[in-house]
This record gives structure tokens, C-alpha cells and sequence, in this order.
């Protein structure tokens, strides 16, 4: 008798779901801890820059070393290390403010291995699940996070708007107690028998055409992940700072539409959507055209609209590329999600880290204060805006990076 997989999908998409909080509390707490702790925006974005590079050392070690792990423990064991994490980066700073920074960092830590193995195990385990229409349901996994993000900003503003920013400690209690019921969930469930590797060890030529194919996917992950994370982690902060909208209204407006809009493309393109190349290409091309209107118009409405509608050219840069992998790669493997994960994770950390250097450095410099004096600007809302018309760049690299893609797939068969 076959086991009933549907207690275990339901496992995944609530695990993900709980890891929204991960990403998308610690940017709405940015000016919070700027304000309380004199924690600079380089050092925010520090924060950033070492979530996501924990979770590529984690797919690294996966992608190198997936076969010493036992999937059922390590998938089970992985929501409450984000429990600890939210424990650590709420609970450190209220003992031990002094030393603030130090516990935002080991919580970061500490939960973003969570979040690694988050990513590197349940997009193959959801692909392993028998299931009609697996392209559907990976489109559905990432939905979940983009409604995730949704439930943690709408409630937390009410939080932050009834109780105070001051007592934001509180309500990272209150997302850390989540996971544990995706643990317990998963406890519960059966499990598929997940591929480590790839079925094949591919060599010679062909052998070459798939590497080059599968480094080509990572770079395309990489552009879309530093597109979709520069906005999701700075948006609360440009619209408050740059844009000059109170922080309430800010991340009703501006972060949750960021997410809503998210999950319903994702969501349309598990019922409806086809053609993932050109939907990717559609996406970055969008994203440039987002990032050039935030930075560079000069009506606030028209910005914040820019910001937001972000989220729809963004939606399908990750989760798309990983479909365009499997396209291409079928039954590719853990290794092969770990591989893709690193990318994504690398532009996920490089990308909002640079957007807070530059923020820093505009303002601090002479030449930015002279310049946001001529514009009647402050130095701060100026720097908010270099940066966002910096990050522009990354959407241009990766509708070059697509159409190359395009050509390569259609001149080699990297099967």
C-alpha cells in the first residue's frame, strides 16, 4: 500500500510558509535598531550579507556532501533550529543590550542554517512527491514563503502600531514558537525516497554542455535573487527614509503589496503558466524597469508604485529558475537544489549588503552631501536613492545572462 503523501506536502508548505519570518522581520526592524542600538546601515546589511551566507556554506556542504546526511532527521530537526534562532536574536538584545549586535548576530546564525536547509531539502522533497503536475506544486512551495511574508508584515505592523517597535522582542517570541509545529508536523509524515545526485555520471563532452548549462542556471538564480532580496529587505527602510511615508503606512503599502503581489503571480503561474524562459525574461526586464522608476522619479506615489509592482517582475526569478533547471536537468538531485540554493543565497547576501554600503558611503561623503543639497535632499534620502538606482544593475546582467541562456539551450542539448 502506497503511503498517503499528503500530510507531508502539507508539512513542506507550512515549513516554508513559517520561514517567512526569517526574511522578512529583520528589515522591518532595521530602523528600529538603528535608532535604539546605533547599529549603521553597512552593519544592517551586514546582517543581511551573513543570513544568506550561512545558507550558501549550508549548500555548499549539501552539494558536496548531501549522501552523509540522513534527510528524514535533518528535515525535522530543521524548523526548530529556526525556533532557536528567533529565541537568540530576540532575547540576547533584551538581557544584554550592550552587546545587541553580537546576539542579532549569533540569532542570524543560528536560524539562517534553518533557512539553508530549508531551501536545499524541501524543493527536492516536494519534486519527490508523486504528484500529477510537480511544476504546479513547486510554483506552490514558493507562493507560500510570498504569503508568509504577507501574514508576518501585516501583523507585526499592527503590533508594532498597538504595542510600540520598542517591544519588538515580543512579537520575535511569538514568530519563533511557529516552527515547532512544522517539526511536529513532520514527525508525523512519511517520507519519499529523495535522490542525493543525479541518476547519471555525465562525461566528455556532454558531460561539459551539462556543466556549463547547469553553472549558466546558477548565474540566472543569482541575478534573480539579488533582484527580488534588494527590494524585500530595503523597501521598509526606502520608503520611509527616501520616500518619506510613515513607517506604518510604509510597510502596509509598500512591503505587504510587495508580497502579495508576489504570492499571486506564483500562484498564477502553478495554475496557468508555461513558457518559463520568456517568463523570466519578462521578469528581469520588468525588475529594470522597477528599479530605474524607484530610484529616478520624482513623485513619491510613483516610486512606492515602482517598489511594489517589483514584486510581480520578481516572482518567478527563483522559483523559475529552478523549474528551468528541471527542464533541462530532469531528476537532478539534492546536490543539484544545493547548487541552485548557493546561488541564490549569494545574491541574496551581496546584493542588499551592497545596497547598504552605498547608502553609507553616499551619505557620509562630500561629494553626496553637496549633491543632496543641490537637490534639496538629505544626505541619507540621497544615498537611499543611489542605491536603489544601483541595484538596477543586477535585473540589466540578468536579461543579458537570459538571452544568452536562450541561445545556449537552443544550440546544445545539456541532457
Amino acid at each position: 500500500m502506497q503511503p498517503n503523501f499528503k500530510r507531508t506536502r502539507f508539512a513542506c508548505f507550512f515549513a516554508y510558509l513559517s520561514m517567512a519570518s526569517i526574511f522578512s522581520l529583520p528589515p522591518m526592524l532595521f530602523l528600529t535598531f538603528r535608532e535604539s542600538y546605533g547599529i549603521s546601515y553597512t552593519l544592517l546589511g551586514t546582517l543581511v550579507l551573513i543570513n544568506f551566507c550561512t545558507q550558501m556554506t549550508v549548500d555548499l556542504i549539501f552539494t558536496f556532501f548531501a549522501k552523509w546526511f540522513n534527510i528524514k532527521t535533518t528535515v525535522r530537526i530543521m524548523p526548530l533550529l529556526t525556533s532557536v534562532g528567533l529565541a537568540v536574536y530576540a532575547l540576547v538584545p533584551f538581557f544584554f543590550s550592550q552587546y545587541a549586535y553580537v546576539g542579532l548576530v549569533v540569532g542570524t546564525v543560528i536560524f539562517s542554517v534553518a533557512a539553508g536547509l530549508s531551501e536545499v531539502l524541501l524543493s527536492p522533497l516536494v519534486a519527490s512527491l508523486p504528484s500529477e503536475n510537480p511544476e504546479r506544486d513547486m510554483s506552490a512551495l514558493h507562493s507560500l514563503y510570498a504569503y508568509g511574508v504577507v501574514t508576518v508584515v501585516l501583523l507585526s505592523t499592527v503590533f508594532f502600531a498597538v504595542f510600540g517597535r520598542e517591544n519588538w522582542m515580543y512579537l520575535t517570541l511569538f514568530w519563533a514558537a511557529l516552527p515547532v509545529m512544522s517539526s511536529v508536523l513532520f514527525c508525523l509524515s512519511p517520507f519519499p525516497a529523495v535522490k542525493l545526485s543525479a541518476d547519471e555520471a555525465i562525461k566528455g563532452e556532454r558531460g561539459h554542455k551539462r556543466a556549463v548549462g547547469m553553472a549558466l542556471c546558477v548565474g540566472c538564480i543569482f541575478f534573480g535573487s539579488c533582484a527580488e532580496n534588494s527590494m524585500t529587505n530595503w523597501i521598509s527602510s526606502y520608503v520611509e527614509s527616501a520616500l518619506g511615508i510613515s513607517k506604518t503606512l510604509g510597510d502596509i503599502v509598500g512591503l505587504l503589496l510587495f508580497g502579495v503581489l508576489l504570492g499571486l503571480t506564483r500562484t498564477a503561474y502553478a495554475k496557468y503558466g508555461r513558457n518559463i524562459q520568456k517568463v523570466l525574461m519578462w521578469g528581469m526586464a520588468g525588475a529594470v524597469v522597477c528599479y530605474l522608476t524607484a530610484a529616478l522619479s520624482p513623485l513619491p506615489l510613483l516610486s512606492l508604485l515602482a517598489c511594489v509592482l517589483t514584486g510581480i517582475c520578481t516572482s518567478m526569478l527563483w522559483p523559475g529558475t529552478l523549474i528551468l533547471m528541471e527542464e533541462k536537468f530532469p531528476n537532478p538531485g539534492v546536490a543539484a537544489y544545493a547548487l541552485m540554493a548557493a546561488g541564490g543565497d549569494l545574491g541574496a547576501s551581496v546584493a542588499p549588503q551592497m545596497l547598504g554600503v552605498v547608502v553609507d558611503t553616499v551619505s557620509a561623503s562630500t561629494w553626496g552631501q553637496t549633491l543632496a543639497s543641490a537637490l534639496s535632499l538629505s544626505p541619507e534620502r540621497l544615498g537611499m536613492k543611489v542605491g536603489m538606482l544601483t541595484a538596477a544593475v543586477f535585473p540589466i546582467l540578468g536579461v543579458l545572462l537570459l538571452l544568452y541562456i536562450r541561445r545556449y539551450f537552443k544550440k546544445n542539448r545539456a541532457r
